[in-house]
């Protein structure tokens, strides 16, 4: 190929026959180029012009922005996910991610819908915020903004009455539990400005580590990162950094690098973007002084760790810099952009895929190709493409990003989704917090058997539903021994006796599942007594995947994991 390019564009090739053949392709691009833009006047004249018959020959009214909208997000999901039209009414949400900025009271909200307890709930301040000032709880139902009613509302329509401009004024009356006669409170809050920390908590361990929990990447990610890595550097007591990026679903591309520069030389290479043509191609490298590049580095990843997240932990994989733990990452490796549309929109659209330097793509789907069902082509993790760090380590592309250490957590059970889903753990929370001043520090903080009991106690067994797989189980398998033929006396007798083995006992069960359930009891209690940055620091001490980094960090493991040939 590369010689038929040089023979193309050779003086002699131009000056003879050449020349013909080099006319002739420059003619099918013009001539495509062409096609396409034809074809796209002709879909925009019938849209146009089916959409004024629609309008006005259709039964019923329409909503016209309403069939506008759909028409284009219908389009628009049909290329990837990421592609999306962005009305000028939604670009708030939209900058919020992109700064962490917005005008509003600073809580998290959540809509339940069990039974008995439908509505919009506090499920947070943010600490020190206007709503914490103000003296909103997590639990307390909102019932009226303003003085309107909240009945029927959803959250997005709770969110959008809360925020607004700084400096303005919002009433909430809410209820609130466990308050006797004082369970109705009104409160009028003086919005502001809202910064929403990327950066949650950073602290040293008792173990020696310095630990950075990062959530996003946004335009104050980097700085934040790069003082906690400073204030390690400063501190004595550091043997290594464990930045984790569990659930970090990523960002900003820019922030990511600057991140990544804490770590390695100012002008490594971090990834390289890639569009349609050659000229949209462009190297990403790190502009500023690192602030350690010795100190041992473990970057936690998860399934939850995409985007920036990747870039950050795929890089400083491939430089050899850091160990990763963790499991699998998402496997985006797709770049977006934004193209100011009229009216005040936006269309983020994506325009390139990155490359990491060992240069692989880890981008797990392919959006151009479907199965026959409809369905994307996913990239399958262990027939991927290898490639290598600096060191010869070997790194596979797609399919996300694999750490070097993988985790494997326990599987889930019903028992415990059931008690998140329908807010056991986050009731109960809410209740201890009204019947107790204070509880222990989250270094220190354990679920004691006397808070396990009381979690017990506060369930209610006539409400408490889960599914119950061992006696569902058993009654299918009576059903197809009848089906088949097999009931007897002697198979009924062996049904009831194994059916009086395998009957639910809720305090059993709870008490088998103590480990999984303590750690949520300890989330939502860290909440309400230290806020986010509380809850953060509670898992820093107690994770068991942080506590393996440690350890790898301070072991000989670390260097003979990022140098495998060294001897």
């Amino acid at each position: 190929m590369n010689n038929f390019l040089r023979r193309l564009f050779s003086p002699s090739f131009r000056r003879g026959a050449g020349a013909g053949l080099l006319l002739c392709l420059l003619c099918s691009t013009v001539t495509a180029h062409a096609a396409d833009q034809a074809a796209v006047a002709r879909g925009l004249s019938i849209f146009n012009s089916l959409y004024k018959e629609l309008n006005a020959f259709y039964v019923d009214s329409i909503n016209p922005q309403q069939s506008v909208e759909t028409a284009i997000n219908a389009m628009l999901d049909d290329i990837d996910p990421y592609t999306e039209y962005i009305p000028a009414s939604d670009q708030e949400d939209f900058m919020i991610t992109a700064t962490g900025r917005y005008g509003g009271i600073g809580s998290y909200i959540m809509q339940r819908t069990d039974k008995g307890r439908e509505g919009v709930y506090i499920s947070q301040p943010y600490q020190g915020s206007p709503a914490a000032r103000a003296g909103l709880r997590a639990g307390d139902r909102i019932i009226a903004i303003d003085g309107d009613s909240t009945a029927g509302w959803d959250s997005d329509k709770v969110s959008a009455r809360l925020k607004g401009e700084a400096s303005t004024h919002v009433q909430v009356t809410v209820a609130r539990p466990y308050a006797g006669a004082d369970s109705i409170l009104t409160m009028d809050i003086e919005r502001q400005t809202i910064q929403v920390t990327p950066v949650p908590y950073s602290g040293v361990l008792p173990n020696g580590m310095g630990y950075i929990a990062l959530t996003t990447f946004n335009e104050q990610s980097a700085s934040l990162v790069r003082k906690a890595v400073e204030g390690f550097v400063a501190d004595g007591r550091v043997k290594g950094i464990i930045l984790d990026l569990r659930g970090n679903g990523g960002g900003l591309l820019e922030s990511a690098v600057q991140v990544v520069g804490c770590f390695v030389p100012k002008g490594t290479e971090v990834l390289i973007t890639r569009g349609r043509d050659k000229q949209s191609e462009r190297i990403y490298k790190t502009t500023q002084s690192p602030v350690t590049t010795t100190l041992p580095l473990a970057v936690l990843i998860d399934g939850g760790s995409a985007s920036s997240a990747e870039i950050t932990a795929g890089a400083l994989q491939d430089l050899d810099r850091a160990v990763l733990l963790g499991s699998r990452s998402f496997g985006k490796g797709l770049v977006q952009t934004t193209r100011q549309l009229p009216f005040g929109g936006l269309l983020k659209v994506t325009v390139a895929k990155y490359y990491l330097p060992s240069g692989r793509l880890i981008q797990e789907v392919d959006y151009s190709q479907r199965n026959l069902d409809g369905t994307y082509r996913h990239t399958p993790s262990d027939s991927t493409i290898v490639y290598h760090t600096r060191s010869g380590r070997e790194v596979r592309g797609g399919a996300g990003i694999t750490p070097d250490i993988v985790i494997k957590y326990p599987e889930g059970s019903r028992l415990v989704y059931n008690i998140v889903r329908d807010h056991w753990d986050f009731d109960f929370a809410t209740r201890w917090a009204a019947e107790h001043d204070s509880i222990a520090s989250p270094a220190t903080f354990v679920v004691s058997d006397e808070m396990f009991d009381a979690f017990k106690r506060s369930i209610d067994p006539a409400r408490f539903d889960y599914d119950k797989v061992c006696e569902t189980g058993l009654e299918r398998l009576r059903e197809v021994a009848k089906t088949e033929g097999y009931v007897n006396d002697e198979t009924t007798a062996a049904f009831d006796r194994l059916a009086s083995l395998l009957r639910h006992d809720l305090n059993h069960d709870l008490d088998l599942h103590r480990d999984e359930i303590s750690r949520l009891i300890a989330t939502e209690l860290m909440g309400r007594y230290y806020y986010h940055r509380g809850q953060v620091e509670q898992v820093a001490h107690t994770d068991e995947t942080i506590a393996r980094a440690a350890a790898e960090l301070s072991g000989p493991g670390y260097r003979a994991q990022l140098q495998p040939n060294a001897k």
